[in-house]
């Protein structure tokens, strides 16, 4: 296992009923600004519960803010927050509003030059101070209510950036806000946390025994639990487990002391970027054929993937490798998620415009080890056409 250091200051606040609690969450003087997305959380009554238990503090709101949240709308809450010396963020949606917030909560105490916020990938912001945050969550899906990270929308281009000044100081978990749902983004939210477990867990052996028995847990949940949510609309306990594990995908514990590689997520975010299509689907189209390319790199893992995740015991190495892979990618589609480019209207021109435009983007060495090269990436996308 390698050295680590860390730090984790989010309280979770986790449940049904909880948002009553809010009182006790927020400074009694607090000028708070609301966030949100497209308006789901007006229309069924979710910002009216928030506002009704924030008391008598003066509340602000901010919406529109999109499914890839764009710089631009967030300047314009940046403003906002600015002209109203606002000294509280609650962002209430899924993780496009939670990301967006911690941009908006950076930004608020920059006089200039906002975007360069998006130019230091994982390394942290140079920042000093940012505007207190909370979450409520209604998507379980990116983790984003218990890290510092954040995706933010620039010139058509998604870029990362991480702050320790971002974590939320509390984030609400009740399931109860996740049944209005659409179908479609709960099968999104289960691909996107089990591949965010996956490219922490499925990289180079470091004997790191606590991690990885964490990251089978968590894939092993969300293969039972993301299909019944999926597909049982009343089924609290299977919300409950499903976003306990998206909030744990992502929240550091498992990524301590161990390789990761997120070269699913860097390819998976050109697609969303140049064709639009949601992010958890990316993934899934990208992680199935990235694992096939990748089997000699990944193998002593990818058994223990077969293994101890799938329950694969029979064949050789190499067939429980495949048969992983296989029911990795029918997981998938078993939520109704398509695993093919040509599906969403994805030629070789648009992977080659891919590629292209990882170049300028400087991803050409991805993957734990670095030696994930566009080449490579040519590959992958053309396994997944």
């Amino acid at each position: 296992m390698q050295n680590f250091d860390y730090y984790n200051p989010t309280h979770i606040v986790f449940g049904q009923d909880r948002l009553a609690e809010l009182d006790n969450l927020i400074p009694s003087d607090a000028k708070v600004l609301v966030l949100y997305g497209g308006g789901s959380v007006k229309r069924y009554g979710t910002l009216d519960k928030v506002k009704a238990n924030l008391g008598a503090r003066t509340v602000l709101e901010f919406g529109g803010i999109e499914a890839n949240p764009k710089f631009e709308t967030l300047m314009k809450a940046v403003d906002v927050v600015k002209a109203e010396n606002v000294d509280f963020l609650l962002a209430v949606g899924g993780g496009s509003v939670m990301d967006g917030t911690k941009f908006v909560a950076l930004a608020a105490n920059v006089e200039s030059d906002h975007s360069s916020i998006l130019f230091h990938g994982f390394e942290p912001v140079p920042a000093t101070t940012a505007v207190p945050l909370g979450c409520i969550a209604t998507l379980p899906a990116t983790g984003s209510e218990m890290n510092a990270f954040g995706v933010v929308t620039f010139n058509e281009q998604k870029y990362p950036f991480t702050s320790p000044l971002v974590y939320p100081k509390f984030s609400v978990l009740d399931p109860n806000f996740t049944f209005t749902l659409p179908k479609e983004q709960i099968a999104n939210g289960v691909a996107d946390a089990f591949v965010h477990v996956i490219e922490q867990y499925l990289t180079q052996p470091v004997n790191a025994k606590v991690q990885d028995r964490f990251s089978e847990g968590l894939l092993k949940t969300l293969i039972e639990e993301g299909p019944v949510t999926y597909q049982d609309n009343d089924n609290v306990e299977a919300r409950k487990n499903f976003m306990w594990s998206a909030t744990s995908a992502l929240n550091g514990i498992i990524g301590v002391g161990v390789p990761q590689d997120w070269a699913t997520h860097m390819i998976g975010h050109e697609l969303t970027a140049m064709f639009d299509i949601a992010h958890g689907r990316t993934l899934a189209i990208i992680l199935p054929s990235l694992l096939r390319a990748r089997k000699s790199h990944k193998h002593a893992k990818l058994v223990q993937f077969a293994e101890r995740v799938w329950d694969l015991t029979d064949g050789t190495d190499d067939e429980k490798i495949d048969a992983a892979i296989d029911k990795t990618e029918s997981f998938f589609n078993s939520l109704d998620i398509v695993t093919k480019l040509s599906h969403y209207g994805i030629d070789e021109t648009g992977i080659e415009n891919v590629v292209t435009n990882m170049e300028k983007m400087g991803l050409t060495h991805l993957s734990e080890t670095g030696d994930l090269t566009l080449d490579i990436v040519k590959d992958i996308l053309m396994a997944a056409k």
